[in-house]
């Protein structure tokens, strides 16, 4: 197959006018006036949450929008879950994501869905109420996940997760060689809980039963580095990572720790969090990427409003590095560095085209863009969006 359009967006070099892709086979598609890109990947996402949109109001803190959406999720069988996750790959496909890390806390309907897109299944796992099963929690999601092709764990947070659950996680991604993702450090109240040992969500934790000992004089960044080993560090991503202090970021520096970090800027407008200290991260080095979260704290699961939520926050990056925080930066964070997020030799041949005007700054016209996507290939076969399925109810 022969792609031709206006504009080849590569990641892998400047953009090539008039250009064309060869896939394989022997079909032709001309694709006009369009730009043609990688397709995009969702770092962080939870898609048991679709059915959520618009239902859990803004709280006055975050231990209140946990006790919100806790209501919620007690309406719901298994079957409205099937539907929700089921709902939302369609929604992320729409909007040109390729590929998504969804995080799922019933990694038992995995065996039940076939996802349009590719997919790392993550398991959210929480034992706050039982800290000494961890073992057996992490043990009994193995089964489900494994019939994921790509799979990975996720300690929900250090609030919900006992450091136990955090040291088998890592003991499994070390024998099985699959990634970890977790929350951290995502709101004022985490950091008032660990390190001043107050506020509403320590109050909320303390009030369920939760020990409260990990409390006291450290930051939430200090206690994840404690938590989790050295050797797992690299194959970890974290969503949020909001709150930062100095001696934090003192710590990071002196340690040279790396993990892979996702931003989404519209579910952080949502709660009001901490500017996320972006310039700081990429600074040290960090690679940052971009997810949408769950539909309980956003519009819908479009990146190109994830991008342009992100340029608003930081104006001063250009738009070619915010889209490879769709792309090269979360295919890199997926170990996928060769794979996804470029178009060139051996990388998989999944692709979206949106109209292109023939602007001076086609990175620009990329983020600008609005409407969901028609045309999508992904692993070399083409897969249309039809125009009364793109369109979503407002």
């Amino acid at each position: 197959m022969i792609i031709r359009a206006r504009t080849v967006v590569t990641m892998d070099g400047a953009p090539i006018e008039s250009g064309a892709v060869a896939v394989s086979g022997n079909e032709i598609v001309d694709l006009g006036e369009q730009a043609l890109l990688p397709g995009l990947i969702n770092a962080h996402c939870h898609l048991d949450y679709t059915c959520f949109r618009r239902k859990i109001r803004p709280q006055k803190s975050f231990a209140d929008w946990i006790r919100a959406i806790n209501a919620e999720k007690a309406k719901l069988s298994p079957k409205d879950y099937l539907a929700s996750i089921n709902e939302g790959f369609a929604e992320a496909k729409r909007f040109g994501t390729t590929t998504i890390a969804n995080l799922t806390a019933f990694p038992e309907l995995i065996s039940r869905i076939t996802p349009p897109i590719r997919t790392w299944w993550f398991a959210e796992l929480i034992d706050v109420r039982a800290p000494d099963r961890a073992n057996e929690t992490v043990d009994r999601v193995i089964e489900f996940l494994k019939a994921a092709p790509n799979w990975g764990l996720a300690p929900h947070a250090l609030f919900t997760a006992s450091k136990n659950l955090y040291r088998r996680c890592e003991e499994i991604a070390r024998r099985e060689n699959i990634l970890l993702t977790t929350h951290l450090a995502e709101s004022r109240e985490e950091m008032e809980m660990y390190r001043d040992t107050s506020g509403p969500l320590y109050e909320f934790l303390k009030n369920i039963g939760r020990p409260m000992d990990d409390c006291g004089n450290r930051t939430p960044l200090q206690l994840f580095l404690g938590a989790i080993g050295d050797r797992a560090l690299p194959q970890c991503i974290v969503a949020h990572l909001n709150e930062v202090t100095d001696s934090d970021f003192d710590l990071l520096e002196r340690s040279e720790r790396r993990f892979h970090v996702v931003h989404s800027p519209r579910s952080h407008d949502y709660f009001r969090h901490s500017r996320f200290p972006f310039e700081k991260l990429r600074t040290l080095g960090f690679n940052i990427c971009l997810g949408t979260d769950s539909l309980a704290s956003n519009e819908d699961l479009s990146l190109f409003a994830e991008m342009r939520a992100f340029q608003n926050e930081s104006p001063d990056v250009s738009p070619e590095e915010i889209l490879q925080m769709v792309t090269v930066n979360p295919a890199r964070a997926l170990r996928q560095e060769n794979a996804l997020g470029r178009i060139r030799r051996g990388c998989r041949a999944d692709l979206i085209s949106i109209p292109c005007s023939g602007t001076d700054d086609v990175f620009a016209e990329i983020i600008a863009f609005e409407e969901p996507v028609d045309w999508v290939l992904l692993n070399g076969k083409e897969k249309r969006n039809t125009p009364h399925a793109a369109k979503l109810s407002k």
